[in-house]
């Protein structure tokens, strides 16, 4: 059985994760997603092959999104950063190219009352569900979800 094809993607600022605003982002890197991948779904892990994209450009992120759909990609984690708050064009993008997509955020956007600006989000209606406010652990569990979601169509 061929490997489910999933495409990670960070946006602007994300490239850094680990190293910027700890206090808020955490500590540990994308380089640790293999390993809690494997702690949150166990055996099932080993299906899964997990592509990876960072750009801090809009209009890059569009054209990684608009390829996934060719190349067989059978989902999509997003965690857009502050394009989330603010991009139009990501969430038409997600909303016509028919793949499952689940928005991360390492922190949770709903508790941040400092800036009311990042409480929204525009691409939040154009996924299957959101993970919010547990840092890298939430790419492992939103890749979890997408695998169910697929496997069991």
């Amino acid at each position: 059985m061929s490997k489910l094809k999933i495409l990670v993607m960070n946006g602007p600022n994300l490239g850094h994760i680990g190293k910027r605003q700890p206090e808020i982002y955490g500590t540990l890197t994308m380089d640790d997603l293999p390993g809690m991948l494997v702690g949150v779904m166990g055996s099932a892990a080993s299906g899964v092959e997990l592509v990876h994209f960072h750009s801090n450009s809009e209009g890059a992120l569009i054209d990684r999104l608009e390829r996934a759909r060719e190349e067989g990609v059978k989902g999509i984690v997003f965690n857009a950063g502050a394009y989330t708050h603010t991009s139009l064009a990501i969430a038409d993008c997600l909303a016509w190219i028919g793949l499952p997509c689940v928005e991360v955020h390492l922190s949770n956007i709903w508790a941040r009352t400092d800036q009311p600006l990042r409480q929204r989000s525009l691409m939040g209606e154009r996924c299957i569900g959101v993970i919010a406010g547990f840092g890298i652990l939430g790419y492992a569990l939103a890749v979890q979800a997408l695998y169910q979601r697929i496997a069991t169509v």
